[in-house]
């Protein structure tokens, strides 16, 4: 899945990499690292049969929805969202890109889980696949979205299981385009090569922190200190190797004096005693 992603490129540069004018938007677009569900997001999508900038909130409401107190979901799965009547429609007829610089995925350990950021190669920013829906009921508008995932490429799959479908620069235009409404061929992992992951601060775990420090690679210390079993000093080894030893010998003699016949038993019982 993907709950949580950052996008702190310029809008200059967003223009350049989606060859869309973001000028409409520049005021929300403000440069953040830890966005969380139900805030409203940049997305790129055809208006009026040209590819604009548009801001939405991250949580799908069909627009068959009767209220919005139903359930909004943030992801929707590549491998059924044709099937499913929450997804269908919009991926025919309301698909967008989603800019990103990276997203966040937590792998889990017996430590606890840590988080880790996964990016780009060369650090462009890039299109997340997307639905988006609009929303209207008794004078209320509300345009939402959700990010499509798919199974995780080599990189990923040691940290999850799933990953956004990134769509690359050459496919925008198949992938936007309202006349192709199942663009199956698209939905794939992103190659493996092209990307970096590397583990970030905890500090992401909660929306409340949004600053450039959440998207630092983990120091190497930090990793080591979380990674490495804690370090049994020797002479406690050497007490617990001596502890075990004489609790085995009591055992072993418990045993003997159990299994022999009645006279010997007490032959070996004078024995230890003394």
């Amino acid at each position: 899945m993907c709950g949580r992603y950052d996008l702190n490129s310029p809008p200059i540069k967003l223009k350049t990499s989606f060859q869309t004018d973001f000028g409409r938007i520049a005021q929300e677009l403000s440069p953040r690292y830890n966005i969380a569900p139900s805030v409203r997001v940049p997305v790129v999508r055809i208006e009026d049969g040209e590819r604009r900038a548009a801001m939405t909130t991250w949580g799908l409401v069909p627009r068959w929805a009767k209220d919005l107190s139903g359930i909004k979901p943030i992801n929707a799965r590549g491998e059924s969202i044709a099937e499913k009547p929450m997804f269908r429609d919009a991926f025919k007829r309301r698909r967008c890109l989603i800019p990103a610089d990276g997203f966040y995925e937590w792998k889990r350990s017996a430590s606890g889980k840590q988080p880790w950021r996964l990016t780009m190669a060369d650090k462009e920013p890039f299109a997340m696949a997307g639905i988006w829906e609009e929303w209207g009921k008794e004078g209320q508008k509300l345009e939402t979205c959700a990010i499509i995932t798919i199974g995780a490429n080599e990189l990923m799959a040691p940290i999850h299981d799933r990953m956004p479908v990134i769509i690359a620069h050459e496919t925008y235009r198949r992938w936007l385009d309202p006349a192709n409404e199942s663009p199956f061929e698209l939905l794939a992992p992103y190659p493996a090569e092209n990307m970096i992951a590397y583990p970030v601060s905890i500090r992401v775990n909660s929306p409340k922190n949004d600053d450039s420090g959440l998207i630092e690679p983990l120091p190497q210390k930090n990793r080591r200190a979380r990674c490495r079993a804690p370090r049994v000093p020797p002479r406690l080894l050497e007490t617990e190797a001596a502890f075990f030893a004489l609790a085995a010998i009591a055992f072993i003699g418990a045993m003997i004096i159990l299994l022999l016949p009645r006279t010997q038993k007490a032959v070996v019982a004078s024995a230890v005693a003394k």
